[in-house]
Protein backbone atom coordinates (compact mmCIF):
# COMPACT_ATOMS: atom_id res chain seq x y z
CA UNK A 1 0.00 0.00 0.00
CA UNK A 2 2.91 2.57 0.46
CA UNK A 3 3.68 2.69 -2.95
CA UNK A 4 0.91 3.44 -3.75
CA UNK A 5 1.54 7.39 -1.57
CA UNK A 6 4.54 9.08 -3.26
CA UNK A 7 7.35 8.31 -0.97
CA UNK A 8 8.73 11.77 -0.96
CA UNK A 9 5.04 13.01 0.49
CA UNK A 10 5.26 10.28 3.45
CA UNK A 11 8.78 11.54 4.44
CA UNK A 12 7.83 14.87 4.23
CA UNK A 13 4.83 13.99 6.28
CA UNK A 14 6.98 12.61 9.03
CA UNK A 15 9.08 15.53 9.27
CA UNK A 16 6.07 17.40 9.07
CA UNK A 17 4.26 16.78 12.15
CA UNK A 18 6.18 16.33 15.25
CA UNK A 19 5.82 12.56 16.78
CA UNK A 20 5.54 14.60 20.45
CA UNK A 21 2.02 16.24 19.05
CA UNK A 22 0.88 13.20 17.39
CA UNK A 23 1.30 11.11 20.82
CA UNK A 24 0.82 13.42 23.54
CA UNK A 25 -2.97 13.67 21.51
CA UNK A 26 -3.57 9.94 22.71
CA UNK A 27 -1.80 9.46 25.66
CA UNK A 28 0.11 11.72 28.62
CA UNK A 29 3.95 12.58 27.88
CA UNK A 30 6.00 13.47 30.97
CA UNK A 31 9.08 15.21 29.79
CA UNK A 32 13.02 13.46 30.72
CA UNK A 33 15.30 15.90 29.07
CA UNK A 34 15.45 16.23 25.76
CA UNK A 35 12.54 13.30 25.60
CA UNK A 36 9.48 12.61 26.58
CA UNK A 37 8.09 9.36 28.64
CA UNK A 38 5.14 7.18 29.63
CA UNK A 39 3.55 3.79 29.95
CA UNK A 40 3.52 1.88 26.98
CA UNK A 41 0.36 2.28 25.61
CA UNK A 42 0.69 -1.08 24.03
CA UNK A 43 1.28 -2.98 27.04
CA UNK A 44 -0.01 -3.12 30.67
CA UNK A 45 3.08 -1.66 33.00
CA UNK A 46 3.63 0.54 36.26
CA UNK A 47 6.94 1.84 35.17
CA UNK A 48 7.49 4.08 32.43
CA UNK A 49 9.36 2.46 29.52
CA UNK A 50 7.65 4.32 26.60
CA UNK A 51 10.26 6.93 25.28
CA UNK A 52 9.29 9.53 22.54
CA UNK A 53 12.74 11.27 20.70
CA UNK A 54 11.88 14.73 20.51
CA UNK A 55 14.53 15.44 17.86
CA UNK A 56 14.27 11.81 16.10
CA UNK A 57 10.58 11.34 15.74
CA UNK A 58 11.93 8.43 17.02
CA UNK A 59 9.72 6.10 19.79
CA UNK A 60 10.63 3.23 21.44
CA UNK A 61 9.54 1.49 24.29
CA UNK A 62 11.96 -1.06 25.82
CA UNK A 63 9.37 -3.51 27.94
CA UNK A 64 7.57 -4.75 25.00
CA UNK A 65 9.58 -3.43 22.08
CA UNK A 66 6.94 -1.73 20.10
CA UNK A 67 8.92 1.01 18.29
CA UNK A 68 8.72 3.56 15.10
CA UNK A 69 7.13 6.89 14.03
CA UNK A 70 4.18 8.77 13.57
CA UNK A 71 2.72 6.35 10.97
CA UNK A 72 3.25 3.22 12.74
CA UNK A 73 1.76 4.89 16.26
CA UNK A 74 -1.13 5.92 14.42
CA UNK A 75 -1.91 2.35 12.85
CA UNK A 76 -1.39 0.91 16.38
CA UNK A 77 -3.02 3.01 18.28
CA UNK A 78 -5.99 3.85 16.34
CA UNK A 79 -5.98 0.42 14.02
CA UNK A 80 -5.67 1.65 11.13
CA UNK A 81 -4.42 0.24 8.10
CA UNK A 82 -0.70 2.19 6.66
CA UNK A 83 -3.18 4.25 4.02
CA UNK A 84 -5.23 5.32 6.84
CA UNK A 85 -2.78 6.31 8.95
CA UNK A 86 -1.16 8.27 6.40
CA UNK A 87 -4.41 10.30 5.81
CA UNK A 88 -4.89 10.32 9.41
CA UNK A 89 -1.32 12.50 9.65
CA UNK A 90 -2.32 14.42 6.85
CA UNK A 91 -5.66 15.41 8.70
CA UNK A 92 -3.01 16.75 11.61
CA UNK A 93 -1.18 18.50 9.14
CA UNK A 94 -3.99 20.33 7.42
CA UNK A 95 -2.63 19.02 3.88
CA UNK A 96 -4.30 16.40 1.34
CA UNK A 97 -3.06 13.18 0.59
CA UNK A 98 -2.05 12.80 -3.09
CA UNK A 99 -3.24 9.37 -4.25
CA UNK A 100 -2.58 7.55 -7.92
CA UNK A 101 -5.31 5.60 -9.60
CA UNK A 102 -5.42 2.67 -8.02
CA UNK A 103 -5.83 4.18 -4.90
CA UNK A 104 -8.35 7.13 -5.84
CA UNK A 105 -10.36 4.54 -6.87
CA UNK A 106 -10.58 2.34 -3.66
CA UNK A 107 -10.79 5.80 -2.21
CA UNK A 108 -14.04 6.54 -3.94
CA UNK A 109 -15.75 3.42 -3.87
CA UNK A 110 -15.87 3.52 -0.39
CA UNK A 111 -16.66 7.12 0.17
CA UNK A 112 -20.33 6.99 -0.42
CA UNK A 113 -21.14 4.52 1.84
CA UNK A 114 -19.98 6.48 4.47
CA UNK A 115 -21.64 9.70 3.25
CA UNK A 116 -25.02 7.63 3.39
CA UNK A 117 -24.30 5.80 6.53
CA UNK A 118 -23.20 10.06 8.09
CA UNK A 119 -26.27 10.89 6.57
CA UNK A 120 -28.27 8.24 8.07
CA UNK A 121 -26.65 9.50 11.47
CA UNK A 122 -26.99 13.10 11.22
CA UNK A 123 -30.81 12.06 10.33
CA UNK A 124 -31.61 10.02 13.80
CA UNK A 125 -29.70 12.43 15.87
CA UNK A 126 -32.02 15.39 14.60
CA UNK A 127 -34.86 13.11 14.93
CA UNK A 128 -34.32 13.02 18.66
CA UNK A 129 -34.27 16.12 19.55
CA UNK A 130 -36.98 17.37 16.84
CA UNK A 131 -39.23 14.65 15.68
CA UNK A 132 -42.71 15.16 16.82
CA UNK A 133 -43.00 11.52 18.12
CA UNK A 134 -39.55 11.95 19.92
CA UNK A 135 -41.43 12.16 23.30
CA UNK A 136 -41.16 8.20 22.99
CA UNK A 137 -37.37 7.91 22.93
CA UNK A 138 -37.28 10.78 25.54
CA UNK A 139 -39.10 9.24 28.04
CA UNK A 140 -37.11 6.38 27.74
CA UNK A 141 -33.69 7.58 27.82
CA UNK A 142 -34.98 9.96 31.35
CA UNK A 143 -35.60 6.17 32.38
CA UNK A 144 -32.12 5.20 32.34
CA UNK A 145 -30.85 8.55 33.46
CA UNK A 146 -29.02 9.71 30.55
CA UNK A 147 -27.60 13.16 30.12
CA UNK A 148 -26.83 15.53 27.23
CA UNK A 149 -23.33 14.77 27.67
CA UNK A 150 -23.39 11.20 27.44
CA UNK A 151 -26.08 11.19 24.51
CA UNK A 152 -23.85 13.82 22.61
CA UNK A 153 -20.55 11.53 22.98
CA UNK A 154 -22.15 8.57 21.72
CA UNK A 155 -24.06 10.37 19.12
CA UNK A 156 -27.29 8.66 20.04
CA UNK A 157 -30.30 9.39 18.09
CA UNK A 158 -34.06 7.92 17.38
CA UNK A 159 -35.43 6.21 14.36
CA UNK A 160 -39.18 6.75 14.49
CA UNK A 161 -42.22 4.14 13.78
CA UNK A 162 -41.81 5.31 9.88
CA UNK A 163 -41.02 2.69 7.36
CA UNK A 164 -39.42 5.32 4.68
CA UNK A 165 -37.93 7.77 7.45
CA UNK A 166 -34.93 7.17 6.18
CA UNK A 167 -35.10 5.45 2.87
CA UNK A 168 -38.19 8.24 1.50
CA UNK A 169 -35.25 11.14 2.09
CA UNK A 170 -32.44 9.51 0.58
CA UNK A 171 -31.60 10.65 -2.91
CA UNK A 172 -31.06 7.96 -5.53
CA UNK A 173 -27.22 7.10 -5.54
CA UNK A 174 -27.23 7.46 -1.35
CA UNK A 175 -30.47 5.09 -1.66
CA UNK A 176 -29.01 2.76 -3.88
CA UNK A 177 -26.22 2.08 -0.96
CA UNK A 178 -28.66 2.21 1.92
CA UNK A 179 -30.03 -0.28 -0.28
CA UNK A 180 -26.92 -2.28 -0.51
CA UNK A 181 -26.15 -2.25 2.96
CA UNK A 182 -29.39 -3.38 3.31
CA UNK A 183 -30.38 -0.57 5.92
CA UNK A 184 -33.66 -0.16 3.84
CA UNK A 185 -35.70 -2.62 1.20
CA UNK A 186 -37.17 -2.16 -1.85
CA UNK A 187 -39.02 -5.07 -2.05
CA UNK A 188 -41.77 -3.02 -1.48
CA UNK A 189 -43.28 -0.35 -3.28
CA UNK A 190 -41.84 2.69 -1.32
CA UNK A 191 -38.33 2.03 1.00
CA UNK A 192 -38.86 0.17 4.21
CA UNK A 193 -36.76 0.86 6.90
CA UNK A 194 -34.43 -1.83 8.44
CA UNK A 195 -35.09 0.48 11.92
CA UNK A 196 -38.21 1.77 13.13
CA UNK A 197 -39.09 2.79 16.46
CA UNK A 198 -35.82 1.97 17.96
CA UNK A 199 -33.14 3.91 20.19
CA UNK A 200 -30.48 4.21 17.58
CA UNK A 201 -26.38 3.89 18.61
CA UNK A 202 -23.69 4.87 15.70
CA UNK A 203 -20.98 2.10 15.64
CA UNK A 204 -17.87 3.66 14.80
CA UNK A 205 -14.46 2.52 13.91
CA UNK A 206 -11.37 3.92 15.71
CA UNK A 207 -11.37 6.83 13.02
CA UNK A 208 -14.47 8.00 14.44
CA UNK A 209 -16.51 7.17 11.21
CA UNK A 210 -20.08 5.68 11.39
CA UNK A 211 -19.67 1.74 9.98
CA UNK A 212 -23.15 0.72 11.08
CA UNK A 213 -25.67 0.97 13.86
CA UNK A 214 -27.75 -0.94 16.89
CA UNK A 215 -31.22 -0.31 17.49
CA UNK A 216 -32.75 -0.95 20.57
CA UNK A 217 -36.83 -1.38 20.63
CA UNK A 218 -38.91 1.32 22.22
CA UNK A 219 -41.76 -0.64 21.30
CA UNK A 220 -42.68 -4.63 22.28
CA UNK A 221 -40.94 -5.92 18.90
CA UNK A 222 -39.47 -9.58 19.59
CA UNK A 223 -35.80 -8.61 18.73
CA UNK A 224 -34.55 -6.09 21.62
CA UNK A 225 -31.81 -5.29 19.63
CA UNK A 226 -31.01 -5.37 16.04
CA UNK A 227 -28.13 -4.63 14.60
CA UNK A 228 -27.31 -3.05 11.09
CA UNK A 229 -25.76 -6.60 8.65
CA UNK A 230 -22.77 -6.99 7.19
CA UNK A 231 -21.60 -4.70 4.18
CA UNK A 232 -18.44 -4.05 2.68
CA UNK A 233 -17.83 -1.12 5.37
CA UNK A 234 -19.03 -3.02 8.60
CA UNK A 235 -17.31 -6.28 9.69
CA UNK A 236 -18.95 -6.95 13.21
CA UNK A 237 -15.99 -9.70 14.30
CA UNK A 238 -13.57 -6.07 13.25
CA UNK A 239 -15.55 -3.38 15.48
CA UNK A 240 -15.76 -2.71 19.13
CA UNK A 241 -18.74 -0.50 20.40
CA UNK A 242 -17.44 2.19 23.11
CA UNK A 243 -13.69 1.65 21.52
CA UNK A 244 -13.48 4.66 19.18
CA UNK A 245 -15.66 6.76 22.20
CA UNK A 246 -13.11 5.42 25.29
CA UNK A 247 -10.40 6.46 23.83
CA UNK A 248 -11.19 9.35 23.22
CA UNK A 249 -12.49 10.12 26.90
CA UNK A 250 -9.18 8.59 27.73
CA UNK A 251 -5.95 9.91 27.72
CA UNK A 252 -4.29 5.92 28.51
CA UNK A 253 -6.50 3.31 28.54
CA UNK A 254 -5.20 1.05 31.03
CA UNK A 255 -8.30 -1.98 31.04
CA UNK A 256 -11.65 -2.34 29.04
CA UNK A 257 -14.11 -3.63 31.17
CA UNK A 258 -15.88 -6.04 28.05
CA UNK A 259 -20.14 -6.09 28.79
CA UNK A 260 -22.82 -7.39 26.29
CA UNK A 261 -24.80 -4.58 25.12
CA UNK A 262 -24.81 -0.76 23.89
CA UNK A 263 -26.68 0.33 26.98
CA UNK A 264 -24.14 -0.94 29.32
CA UNK A 265 -21.54 0.68 27.99
CA UNK A 266 -23.55 4.13 27.64
CA UNK A 267 -24.62 3.92 31.24
CA UNK A 268 -21.09 2.73 32.39
CA UNK A 269 -20.16 5.72 31.12
CA UNK A 270 -22.90 7.80 32.19
CA UNK A 271 -21.81 7.15 35.76
CA UNK A 272 -17.86 7.61 34.98
CA UNK A 273 -17.02 4.18 34.11
CA UNK A 274 -15.24 5.28 30.33
CA UNK A 275 -13.70 2.06 30.02
CA UNK A 276 -16.41 -0.55 28.95
CA UNK A 277 -17.08 -1.25 25.53
CA UNK A 278 -18.72 -4.36 23.68
CA UNK A 279 -18.24 -6.83 20.73
CA UNK A 280 -21.14 -6.86 18.38
CA UNK A 281 -22.93 -10.36 19.02
CA UNK A 282 -22.67 -12.51 22.53
CA UNK A 283 -19.39 -14.09 21.01
CA UNK A 284 -16.39 -13.08 22.10
CA UNK A 285 -14.20 -14.37 18.92
CA UNK A 286 -10.42 -14.52 18.15
CA UNK A 287 -11.13 -11.33 15.61
CA UNK A 288 -12.72 -9.29 18.36
CA UNK A 289 -10.43 -10.11 21.34
CA UNK A 290 -7.27 -9.17 19.05
CA UNK A 291 -8.89 -5.73 18.23
CA UNK A 292 -9.26 -5.21 22.02
CA UNK A 293 -5.33 -6.47 23.06
CA UNK A 294 -4.01 -4.14 20.68
CA UNK A 295 -5.68 -1.80 22.96
CA UNK A 296 -5.08 -3.23 26.19
CA UNK A 297 -3.59 -5.93 27.32
CA UNK A 298 -6.03 -6.11 31.02
CA UNK A 299 -9.55 -7.44 30.41
CA UNK A 300 -12.06 -7.67 32.39
CA UNK A 301 -15.39 -9.52 30.63
CA UNK A 302 -18.54 -8.48 32.64
CA UNK A 303 -21.43 -11.15 32.38
CA UNK A 304 -25.16 -11.21 32.85
CA UNK A 305 -25.40 -14.33 35.86
CA UNK A 306 -27.36 -16.70 33.74
CA UNK A 307 -27.14 -19.55 31.91
CA UNK A 308 -26.16 -17.42 28.49
CA UNK A 309 -23.95 -15.22 30.40
CA UNK A 310 -22.12 -18.09 31.27
CA UNK A 311 -22.18 -19.77 28.13
CA UNK A 312 -20.44 -16.45 26.54
CA UNK A 313 -18.18 -16.15 29.33
CA UNK A 314 -16.89 -19.96 28.61
CA UNK A 315 -16.66 -18.74 24.95
CA UNK A 316 -14.53 -15.84 25.63
CA UNK A 317 -11.93 -17.70 27.90
CA UNK A 318 -11.63 -20.50 25.54
CA UNK A 319 -10.78 -18.03 22.49
CA UNK A 320 -8.26 -15.98 25.00
CA UNK A 321 -6.38 -18.85 26.10
CA UNK A 322 -4.23 -19.66 23.26
CA UNK A 323 -3.69 -15.91 22.62
CA UNK A 324 -2.08 -15.68 26.03
CA UNK A 325 0.90 -13.62 26.79
CA UNK A 326 3.40 -12.57 29.72
CA UNK A 327 2.03 -9.38 30.55
CA UNK A 328 -1.52 -9.78 29.81
CA UNK A 329 -4.21 -9.56 32.71
CA UNK A 330 -8.09 -10.86 32.29
CA UNK A 331 -10.57 -11.33 34.48
CA UNK A 332 -14.14 -12.60 34.78
CA UNK A 333 -17.00 -10.63 36.67
CA UNK A 334 -20.38 -12.34 36.51
CA UNK A 335 -23.40 -10.92 37.95
CA UNK A 336 -25.99 -11.74 40.17
CA UNK A 337 -28.88 -13.47 38.12
CA UNK A 338 -31.55 -10.87 36.73
CA UNK A 339 -28.60 -8.15 36.54
CA UNK A 340 -26.93 -6.32 34.28
CA UNK A 341 -24.51 -3.55 34.27
CA UNK A 342 -27.32 -0.93 32.95
CA UNK A 343 -29.60 -2.20 35.97
CA UNK A 344 -26.60 -3.06 38.48
CA UNK A 345 -24.92 0.68 38.64
CA UNK A 346 -27.86 2.65 38.42
CA UNK A 347 -28.93 0.50 41.47
CA UNK A 348 -25.74 0.58 43.80
CA UNK A 349 -23.25 3.36 42.17
CA UNK A 350 -20.01 3.67 40.68
CA UNK A 351 -17.70 3.20 44.15
CA UNK A 352 -19.79 -0.22 44.36
CA UNK A 353 -19.64 -1.45 40.80
CA UNK A 354 -15.82 -0.18 40.94
CA UNK A 355 -15.08 -2.80 43.90
CA UNK A 356 -17.03 -5.90 42.21
CA UNK A 357 -14.50 -4.81 39.34
CA UNK A 358 -11.50 -5.12 41.75
CA UNK A 359 -13.05 -8.38 43.18
CA UNK A 360 -13.64 -10.15 39.45
CA UNK A 361 -11.64 -13.65 38.78
CA UNK A 362 -8.54 -13.64 37.36
CA UNK A 363 -8.67 -15.70 34.51
CA UNK A 364 -6.39 -18.54 36.39
CA UNK A 365 -9.19 -18.79 39.14
CA UNK A 366 -12.11 -18.27 36.61
CA UNK A 367 -10.50 -21.43 34.17
CA UNK A 368 -10.93 -24.03 37.50
CA UNK A 369 -14.44 -22.97 38.35
CA UNK A 370 -15.88 -23.54 35.36
CA UNK A 371 -14.30 -27.01 34.94
CA UNK A 372 -14.42 -28.22 38.40
CA UNK A 373 -18.24 -27.54 38.06
CA UNK A 374 -20.47 -30.45 38.65
CA UNK A 375 -17.68 -32.34 40.29
CA UNK A 376 -16.55 -33.52 44.00
CA UNK A 377 -12.77 -33.86 43.77
CA UNK A 378 -13.20 -35.99 47.00
CA UNK A 379 -13.59 -38.90 44.72
CA UNK A 380 -10.88 -40.40 42.58
CA UNK A 381 -12.91 -40.95 39.52
CA UNK A 382 -13.51 -37.30 39.32
CA UNK A 383 -10.16 -36.02 40.22
CA UNK A 384 -10.02 -38.53 36.89
CA UNK A 385 -12.16 -36.61 34.84
CA UNK A 386 -11.04 -33.24 36.11
CA UNK A 387 -7.17 -33.98 34.52
CA UNK A 388 -9.38 -35.64 31.76
CA UNK A 389 -11.11 -32.63 30.92
CA UNK A 390 -8.27 -30.06 31.02
CA UNK A 391 -4.71 -31.11 30.69
CA UNK A 392 -5.59 -31.06 26.60
CA UNK A 393 -6.25 -27.68 27.00
CA UNK A 394 -2.86 -27.10 28.83
CA UNK A 395 -1.17 -29.05 26.56
CA UNK A 396 -1.57 -26.72 23.46
CA UNK A 397 -1.30 -23.26 25.28
CA UNK A 398 1.83 -21.46 24.63
CA UNK A 399 4.16 -21.38 26.89
CA UNK A 400 3.69 -18.60 29.70
CA UNK A 401 3.53 -18.06 33.45
CA UNK A 402 -0.33 -18.84 32.93
CA UNK A 403 0.37 -21.88 32.03
CA UNK A 404 3.06 -22.76 34.32
CA UNK A 405 0.28 -21.62 36.89
CA UNK A 406 -2.63 -23.76 35.49
CA UNK A 407 -0.58 -26.88 35.60
CA UNK A 408 0.62 -26.27 39.42
CA UNK A 409 -3.09 -25.68 40.37
CA UNK A 410 -4.21 -28.76 38.25
CA UNK A 411 -1.48 -31.20 40.26
CA UNK A 412 -3.01 -29.39 43.51
CA UNK A 413 -6.94 -29.95 42.86
CA UNK A 414 -6.04 -33.37 41.63
CA UNK A 415 -3.71 -34.55 44.91
CA UNK A 416 -5.23 -36.64 47.26
CA UNK A 417 -3.73 -34.97 49.83
CA UNK A 418 -6.27 -32.06 50.18
CA UNK A 419 -9.65 -31.49 51.19
CA UNK A 420 -11.91 -30.29 49.45
CA UNK A 421 -15.88 -29.33 50.26
CA UNK A 422 -18.77 -31.02 48.14
CA UNK A 423 -19.13 -28.06 46.00
CA UNK A 424 -15.47 -29.21 44.76
CA UNK A 425 -13.78 -25.83 46.20
CA UNK A 426 -10.61 -26.37 48.14
CA UNK A 427 -11.83 -25.74 51.82
CA UNK A 428 -9.03 -24.21 53.09
CA UNK A 429 -6.26 -22.52 51.24
CA UNK A 430 -2.58 -22.01 52.26
CA UNK A 431 -1.54 -18.19 52.41
CA UNK A 432 2.29 -17.83 51.55
CA UNK A 433 4.32 -14.66 50.45
CA UNK A 434 5.79 -14.66 47.19
CA UNK A 435 9.11 -14.82 45.66
CA UNK A 436 10.48 -13.80 43.23
CA UNK A 437 13.96 -15.01 42.69
CA UNK A 438 16.51 -13.58 40.41
CA UNK A 439 19.84 -14.73 39.33
CA UNK A 440 22.84 -12.83 39.63
CA UNK A 441 23.35 -11.90 36.32
CA UNK A 442 19.37 -10.85 35.92
CA UNK A 443 19.72 -8.93 38.69
CA UNK A 444 23.07 -6.59 37.70
CA UNK A 445 21.46 -6.39 33.81
CA UNK A 446 18.12 -5.12 35.20
CA UNK A 447 19.84 -2.64 37.89
CA UNK A 448 22.00 -1.81 35.07
CA UNK A 449 18.95 -0.81 32.83
CA UNK A 450 17.62 1.03 35.37
CA UNK A 451 20.75 2.93 36.62
CA UNK A 452 23.52 2.78 33.96
CA UNK A 453 25.68 4.68 35.84
CA UNK A 454 26.58 1.72 37.93
CA UNK A 455 28.40 0.51 35.47
CA UNK A 456 31.66 2.49 36.86
CA UNK A 457 31.02 0.28 40.08
CA UNK A 458 32.12 -3.06 38.06
CA UNK A 459 35.02 -1.99 36.23
CA UNK A 460 37.41 -2.81 38.44
CA UNK A 461 35.99 -5.81 39.69
CA UNK A 462 36.19 -9.39 38.74
CA UNK A 463 32.72 -10.39 38.26
CA UNK A 464 32.13 -13.48 36.36
CA UNK A 465 28.58 -13.90 34.53
CA UNK A 466 26.79 -17.18 33.65
CA UNK A 467 25.39 -15.67 30.72
CA UNK A 468 26.94 -14.86 27.74
CA UNK A 469 24.47 -12.00 26.82
CA UNK A 470 24.64 -10.95 30.20
CA UNK A 471 28.00 -10.47 30.10
CA UNK A 472 27.43 -8.94 26.78
CA UNK A 473 25.12 -6.85 27.95
CA UNK A 474 27.30 -5.08 30.54
CA UNK A 475 30.04 -5.28 28.21
CA UNK A 476 27.68 -3.17 25.64
CA UNK A 477 26.93 -0.53 28.66
CA UNK A 478 30.94 0.59 29.61
CA UNK A 479 31.46 0.42 25.74
CA UNK A 480 29.59 3.21 24.78
CA UNK A 481 29.74 4.96 28.65
CA UNK A 482 26.38 4.37 28.99
CA UNK A 483 25.30 7.16 31.89
CA UNK A 484 21.54 7.38 31.55
CA UNK A 485 18.30 5.20 30.87
CA UNK A 486 17.53 7.48 28.17
CA UNK A 487 20.90 6.95 26.40
CA UNK A 488 20.56 3.40 26.63
CA UNK A 489 16.97 3.41 25.31
CA UNK A 490 18.48 4.87 22.15
CA UNK A 491 21.27 2.60 21.70
CA UNK A 492 19.59 -0.56 21.81
CA UNK A 493 16.72 0.62 19.94
CA UNK A 494 18.57 2.64 16.96
CA UNK A 495 22.18 1.65 16.88
CA UNK A 496 22.15 -1.61 18.13
CA UNK A 497 20.11 -4.11 17.11
CA UNK A 498 21.48 -7.25 17.97
CA UNK A 499 21.91 -6.17 21.62
CA UNK A 500 18.57 -5.15 21.72
CA UNK A 501 17.18 -8.54 20.64
CA UNK A 502 19.58 -10.26 23.03
CA UNK A 503 18.75 -8.49 25.78
CA UNK A 504 15.61 -8.88 25.75
CA UNK A 505 15.91 -12.99 25.60
CA UNK A 506 17.65 -12.28 28.80
CA UNK A 507 14.76 -11.43 30.67
CA UNK A 508 12.12 -13.43 28.48
CA UNK A 509 11.86 -15.60 31.53
CA UNK A 510 11.31 -13.30 34.42
CA UNK A 511 7.40 -13.45 35.97
CA UNK A 512 7.74 -10.15 37.79
CA UNK A 513 10.12 -6.66 36.69
CA UNK A 514 10.96 -5.32 39.82
CA UNK A 515 10.43 -1.93 40.61
CA UNK A 516 13.51 0.44 40.14
CA UNK A 517 14.12 1.00 43.24
CA UNK A 518 14.48 -2.46 44.32
CA UNK A 519 16.32 -3.66 40.91
CA UNK A 520 18.88 -0.42 41.74
CA UNK A 521 19.12 -2.38 45.61
CA UNK A 522 19.70 -5.55 44.62
CA UNK A 523 22.81 -3.90 42.06
CA UNK A 524 24.05 -1.86 44.77
CA UNK A 525 24.33 -5.44 47.30
CA UNK A 526 25.79 -7.19 44.57
CA UNK A 527 28.55 -4.67 43.72
CA UNK A 528 29.09 -4.20 47.80
CA UNK A 529 29.54 -7.80 48.44
CA UNK A 530 31.85 -8.00 45.39
CA UNK A 531 33.75 -4.92 46.92
CA UNK A 532 33.72 -7.01 50.07
CA UNK A 533 35.27 -9.74 48.67
CA UNK A 534 37.64 -8.45 46.35
CA UNK A 535 39.38 -6.84 49.55
CA UNK A 536 39.48 -10.30 50.97
CA UNK A 537 41.20 -11.61 47.33
CA UNK A 538 43.49 -9.18 47.89
CA UNK A 539 44.40 -9.56 51.70
CA UNK A 540 44.68 -13.11 50.82
CA UNK A 541 47.05 -12.86 48.06
CA UNK A 542 49.37 -9.89 50.17
CA UNK A 543 49.40 -12.84 52.76
CA UNK A 544 50.63 -15.05 50.19
CA UNK A 545 48.04 -17.53 50.76
CA UNK A 546 46.90 -17.81 47.47
CA UNK A 547 50.02 -17.04 45.74
CA UNK A 548 52.31 -19.37 47.39
CA UNK A 549 50.33 -22.20 48.54
CA UNK A 550 52.99 -24.66 48.50
CA UNK A 551 54.42 -22.42 51.31
CA UNK A 552 50.98 -23.48 53.64
CA UNK A 553 50.00 -25.23 56.76
CA UNK A 554 47.50 -28.12 56.51
CA UNK A 555 45.01 -25.78 58.26
CA UNK A 556 45.87 -22.32 56.62
CA UNK A 557 45.23 -24.15 53.15
CA UNK A 558 42.05 -25.15 54.61
CA UNK A 559 41.28 -21.88 55.55
CA UNK A 560 42.51 -20.46 51.96
CA UNK A 561 40.34 -23.06 50.16
CA UNK A 562 36.98 -22.10 52.16
CA UNK A 563 37.51 -18.45 51.19
CA UNK A 564 38.54 -19.17 47.68
CA UNK A 565 35.26 -21.24 47.23
CA UNK A 566 33.54 -18.96 48.99
CA UNK A 567 34.35 -15.96 46.76
CA UNK A 568 33.97 -18.16 43.29
CA UNK A 569 30.11 -18.68 44.42
CA UNK A 570 29.32 -15.27 45.01
CA UNK A 571 31.67 -13.84 41.72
Amino acid sequence: MAGQIPQSFIEELRERVPLVDVVSSRIKLKKAGTSYKACCPFHNENTPSFNVNAQKNFYHCFGCGASGDAISFLREYDNLNFVEAVEELAKIAGVEVPRDQRLQQAYDETKPYFEALDAVDRRYREALANHTSKDVAQRYIKMRGLSDEVIERFGIGYAPAERDFVGGQAGDRQLAKLVEMKLVSQKYERPFDLFQNRLMFPIRNMRGKTVGFGGRTLGDDKAKYINSPESRVFHKSNEIYGLFEASRALRSIEKLLVVEGYMDVVSLAQHGINYAVATLGTATNAENLGQLLRRCKKLIFCFDGDAAGMRAAQKAMDNLLPMYENGMQFSFLILPQGEDPDTLIREEGADNFEKRIERALPLSEFFFQVHTQGLNLDLPEDRGVLRSRVQEILNDLPKSALKSGLWDRLKELTSPRKKFSESGRQVTRESSEIRVIRTKDIAICLGLYFAPERHQALNDLDITFQSETAAMFVGFITKFKIMSQQDLMYQLAVDQQGYRERFFDLFSGIEAIPEPDIAIEELDFIIKRAIEQKKRVDALRAAKLITSPDQLTDEERSQAQAVTTRISEHL
